[in-house]
Parts: structure tokens; sequence; C-alpha cells
């Protein structure tokens, strides 16, 4: 059982984004970046599926040389390899771009997958596209939103969130899953873990290495024109007067100010 998981570099989830809005851009200098949490999801099931059926987990990002260090705090966990996929050249790529690079290093890969894995979105852009592009140009099937998953055989059973409940998806190998909150709870780096992938070199990748011509890549779909802050909330208000006084004020206030009814 061969798995490929996609790593993702994002800011932490307690950074502040809106204090970092200025001129409709948001400035990420000084941010602290960690490794996108639902892709740590598919790597605590992928390191799951290779304890219960062999095999070996790779690790796959595209990004700036900072993701090397979201690659080795995943490969302390247990995975086999990693590769980073880092070109200027691959730089501010749309979610199909995207999808269509990481195909062609899935392809270069000395073994074929027999699962690719990845959070169903990055909390960053929230967009939850790549899993989807990327499984169309593989060709592979595609289930998303995964919180339970058996292997039996070349096929896999799924369980996936849907709206009101859940839904199980019987699918052929290879095929791309996406990973959501519940499928498990990830594992701590062990001492031992952390200590033996310092050192470690991680390969990066470029264009030319993927055979990719970046300028025939699909141009991104969506394009941000400008970002602000929320608008600030106004000041509360204390009502004073009777208890009867004061809920009368509060329903009309309700009901003609905030028409919440």
């Amino acid at each position: 059982m061969n798995v490929v998981v996609l790593i993702k570099q994002v800011p932490d989830t307690v950074t502040r984004i809106h204090d970092r809005v200025s001129g409709g851009r948001v400035d990420l200098s000084g941010v602290t970046w960690v490794v996108n949490p639902y892709d740590e999801y598919a790597v605590e099931e992928a390191l799951r599926l290779k304890a219960a059926h062999g095999g070996t987990v790779t690790l796959l990002a595209l990004g700036p040389e900072r993701a090397v260090g979201a690659l080795k705090d995943m490969l302390a966990l247990g995975a086999d390899e990693a590769f980073l996929i880092s070109d200027p050249a691959l730089e501010a790529l749309g979610a199909r771009g995207t999808a269509a690079v990481l195909a062609a290093a899935i392809r270069k890969l000395p073994d074929p997958p027999d699962m690719i894995w990845s959070g169903w979105k990055g909390v960053d852009a929230d967009q939850g596209l790549v899993p989807i592009y990327l499984a169309h140009a593989l060709g592979l099937p595609h289930v998303s939103f995964v919180v339970k998953v058996e292997v039996t055989g070349g096929r896999t059973t799924a369980q996936r969130e849907v709206e009101g409940g859940k839904e199980t998806v019987d699918t052929p190998l290879p095929a791309v899953f996406s990973a959501q909150k519940g499928l498990n709870e990830v594992r701590y780096a062990s001492l031992k873990g952390i200590m033996a992938v310092k050192r470690k070199e991680i390969p990066v990748w470029d264009a030319a290495d993927l055979g990719i011509d970046a300028a025939t890549l699909p141009a991104p779909a969506i394009e941000a024109l400008e970002v602000t802050r929320p608008p600030d909330r106004p000041p509360g208000r204390t009502l004073t007067g009777t208890p009867a006084d004061t809920a009368r004020e509060l329903v009309r206030l309700l009901h003609e100010e905030a028409k919440v009814f």
C-alpha cells in the first residue's frame, strides 16, 4: 500500500489576519507557518493504513523553501520520504494549476500510489478545490470529507460527511481521498522521530524537473481584487428602567433595528 499525502503550509490558525490587512492586501510577513490542520488528519490516516497493510507513506508539498519545515514535521510522525516542489514560476497558481503541478509530481514518483490523501481544504484560501482537480487530472475516483475508511483488497469503503448525516462510498483503488475532522486523532511526534529528520535532506523539484512549462498552466479562475477589514462593531447599548420598560425597549430594538423578527 503506497500512499501519497499532499501537504500545504498555512499561517498559524491563531494569527489575527484582520490586523494585517493594509492597502487592500494581507501582509503575512513574520507570521508563524504550520501544517494545514486537515492535512495532518490525512497523514495520520496514511500512517495507520501503512501499519495495517504495509507499504510506504510519501509526502508532497508545493510551495516556497520554508515548506521544508512542514514536511519535516510530518516526517517526524513516521512518513517515509518527502518531496518539495518549489519554483518562482509556479507561484500564485490557482486550484487547477496547482493540481496540474501536483499531478506531474505524482507521475514522477518511482512507485505509483494506491491512495492519494489530502485535507479537504486549506484553511487559508478555504476553497477545497485542489483534490477534486487533482483526481480529474489523474483520471482517478475522488472521495471527499472522509471520516472513516476501510481497505479490502483493491477497493475501499469510505464514510464521508454529507449534510445531515453520513454517506458510505465504495471505490476501487487507486483513488484520491480528502480528510475531514473526525477521521482520527493525530499522534504526537516522538523525540526519536524529531531527531531523525533534523538533518534529513528533502529533494526539491522545479518546473523543469517535472517537465512543466509554467506558461501553459491554467490561469487562476478566481482573482482577489481587494481585501478589507470587517466593519467595526457598533458600541453596545445599556437599557435602564424597570424590568417591564427594558423588556419592551429590547423587543422594539430587536424588531426595528436589529430586524431579527
